[in-house]
């Protein structure tokens, strides 16, 4: 007894004296759907390519989880008084997976690459008009022709080895093996992949490195494996051939397997309908306008279109992005659905009247003198939004409107539409990212290919907003602008905004650490990827981290 008794104490102080902290091991198997082709920073286009490349390579800084831009090769940086010049200092004894040290000429090589017109880098934009030098072995400078608030975020592009891509002619880039063979300093290493008799790659395997800069990673090791489309992905889930995926609707998930979490944040992005009132002068019409958007039930939308999975939006900036955002106000439409639907038509319908409108009782269509309330909405063929443009021409039809819906391929549309503006109305969507700048999709000089003003929008004072903003680098002082920016576009109404789309990562119960956060495109989740883990143990409480 007296045994017993001292093992029982003896396991009572080992729990008060140690904690669970998790330790190195295990591995974890992600699916996707698509084909890997450049796992390089400078190169990767598609969500699969960006998803490795974002795990094998390091920027001088990194996104954490809470959308903040923290160092990562840097050691360090500092930003002039203008805004115009950025200097980083690197870490100590940093390497790349084949031993190389990291040094300042590896970051200037990588960004010189980016702007090469022949190596035609997607990247290459962020680049333009920045030039870099490295003082020393350690000390980068950025100097850019105007202050440009974001920039910081551009520090996060992988750093390519010199000594391995040195000798690849830039034309040559797309072309190199080294595209899917990579060497970089991120917290994952290439290890091996199987391809298949067309050489495309099915599985690729990939080690934790022990000499990341942010520490070692948890995990040992990521296998990846793709899959053609949704459904043989999904056969691979049901078949426990994987543990995790992106971006598959929840009701096509066994839910047979309980050992799973949904983790979802709203992405920041911008999906709206955008009038061309350049194209059509009826769009012009202000009473048009705000008829149309005030009879858009978004929340219904995003319940029976989207499936849950969207943020309801009013405005041209994404949830999460400003510090202080608007309350939203509660639509007040009745209790039922046939009051909801009475009110909506009641509202649009004393909108169009004030402005001048007539509802011509035989075709059901409004009228303002000759002209009928009559437009196209054009889209691309992706199935929600598809879904999403049939809605709403069938709430603006209730109301009056004579809406037919134009789909189109996204190649087709892009070339043929959204290029040479050539739209009524334009269903789409505006990827508007961690770091806030509207510039491009709202300022009056954006409003011609390749601008990505798709509103044709033009005012003065949103203009100057607009430009402040992205010189200003102090965040509060940015908020302030584009509060006053947001009031001022959603008075003017250049669109209907519909709703910020959502992001989710199903993942088993045994992995922990996952932190979604913000999330603007999917290799964000592999923002503290380094932290998951699947194994614990159990240490003294004076050893624990």
């Amino acid at each position: 007894m007296l045994g017993i008794s001292i093992l029982i104490l003896l396991v009572a102080v080992n729990r008060e004296a140690t904690v669970v902290v998790p330790s190195r091991g295990g591995s974890i198997t992600e699916g996707m759907v698509g084909s890997v082709r450049f796992i390089n920073p400078i190169l990767a286009v598609s969500q699969t390519d960006n998803d490795l490349t974002e795990l094998v390579f390091s920027g001088l800084t990194k996104t954490l989880a809470d959308g903040t831009t923290a160092p990562n090769l840097a050691a360090s940086y500092d930003i002039s008084e203008d805004g115009k010049i950025y200097t980083f200092i690197l870490r100590d004894n940093i390497t790349f997976h084949d031993g190389e040290p990291v040094t300042a000429p590896d970051v200037v090589f990588t960004v010189r690459m980016a702007q090469h017109p022949d190596v035609k880098s997607p990247r290459r934009p962020d680049w333009e008009g920045v030039s870099v030098t490295s003082q020393d072995e350690k000390t980068i400078v950025f100097s850019l022709q105007n202050a440009y608030a974001p920039f910081l975020e551009n520090t996060t592009l992988g750093i390519l080895p010199e000594h391995v891509w040195k000798n690849v002619l830039p034309e040559e880039f797309p072309f190199s093996p080294r595209n899917t063979n990579p060497v970089g300093s991120g917290a994952f290493r290439f290890k091996s992949a199987k391809t298949d008799r067309t050489g495309a790659v099915t599985e690729l395997r990939l080690a934790s490195f022990p000499d990341y800069a942010l520490g070692v990673p948890h995990l040992r090791r990521l296998t990846f494996r793709f899959y053609q489309n949704e459904e043989t992905l999904l056969a691979a889930h049901n078949a426990e051939a994987i543990d995790m995926f992106v971006g598959i609707a929840p009701e096509k998930i066994n839910t047979r397997r309980n050992n799973l979490i949904e983790l979802r944040t709203t992405l920041p992005r911008v999906f709206g309908v955008f009038f061309n009132q350049n194209h059509l002068a009826l769009l012009a019409d202000p009473s048009v306008r705000a008829a149309l958007d005030a009879s858009v039930d978004k929340d219904a939308l995003i319940r029976d279109v989207l499936g849950g999975f969207g943020t309801p939006l009013s405005g041209p900036i994404p949830p999460g992005i400003l510090t202080e955002e608007p309350e939203r106000e509660a639509e007040e439409r009745g209790s039922d659905a046939e009051e909801i639907e009475k009110a909506w038509i009641e509202t649009s319908h004393a909108i169009l009247k004030k402005g001048g409108w007539s509802l011509d009782e035989e075709s059901g269509i409004w009228h303002k003198k000759t002209t009928p309330l009559a437009f196209t909405l054009a889209t691309s063929d992706a199935p929600e939004l598809v879904k999403t443009a049939e809605y709403i021409a069938e709430r603006w039809r209730q109301i009056g409107a004579d809406v037919s819906v134009h789909v189109y391929t996204l190649s087709e549309l892009n070339n043929t539409v959204i290029r040479p503006r050539a739209y009524d109305a334009l269903l789409f969507g505006e990827v508007v990212g961690k770091t806030l700048d509207l510039f491009a999709f709202w300022h009056s000089s954006q409003r011609n290919d390749p601008g990505l003003n798709l509103a044709l929008y033009a005012n003065t004072r949103a203009d100057s907003l607009l430009q402040e903003a992205r010189e200003t680098v102090d965040k509060k002082k940015r908020e302030e602008l584009y509060n006053i920016f947001r009031d001022i576009v959603q008075k003017d109404t250049p669109a209907v905004f519909l709703y910020a789309p959502q992001f989710m990562y199903v993942i088993p119960t045994y992995v922990h650490g996952v932190e979604l956060g913000v999330v603007s495109t999917p290799k964000d989740r592999f923002a503290e990827v380094h932290t998951w883990y699947v194994d614990t143990e159990r240490v003294w409480n004076i050893f624990a981290p």
